[in-house]
This record gives C-alpha cells, structure tokens and sequence, in this order.
C-alpha cells in the first residue's frame, strides 16, 4: 500500500499542516469533520491538498514528513510546491 506526505492549507487560519497517510482522500475528510476533536486540524474546516508526495513505502513517507516538520518554514512548504526536485531529492535521501 502506498503512502503519501500530504501538506494541507487552511485560509481561514492561514496555516499549513503537514501529516502522512495511506489514504488522503479519507484522511482530508478526517480533517475537515475534526474527526479527532482536539487535533491541530479540529478548529476549521476549510482544509484543502497544497501538495502531497507520493512514497513507496509508509517509513519512506513517515522520515519525508519529519523532515519537513523539522524546517519548521513555510518557504520551505512552498519551495517544496515551486521545485519539485525538492521532493525528488527528499524521496531519493529517504529510500531506505
């Protein structure tokens, strides 16, 4: 089963949210029905896909997302959106 990085957006919040899953189209609903009440996420539900990375497996996925939190940037977010070899590289890093 593959597993994606997904980084959400909200505008009412004017944040992002970056999480990983094996099934985005549920899991983006999850978000938007604050499904788990006190999340992050539980507070709006205007969230919608700002990008998402395809993994081949859900450690390559789960090491991607940690990365990514770890920048703690959102030009880092939107860089990853603008140079799609941002993500390529990260894919390759994380292989194993």
């Amino acid at each position: 089963m593959q597993s994606c990085v997904y980084i959400i957006y909200s505008k009412q919040l004017d944040k992002y949210y970056i999480g990983e899953t094996s099934d985005l189209k549920n899991r983006l609903e999850e978000h938007r029905i604050s499904f788990y009440e006190n999340s992050y996420t539980s507070n709006v539900n205007d969230w919608i896909v700002f990008f998402k990375i395809v993994c081949e497996t859900k450690t390559q996925a789960i090491k991607i997302e940690k990365h990514i939190k770890s920048m703690k940037s959102r030009t880092y977010v939107h860089n990853l959106k603008n140079y799609p070899e941002i993500a390529n590289k990260l894919k390759e890093k994380y292989l194993k």
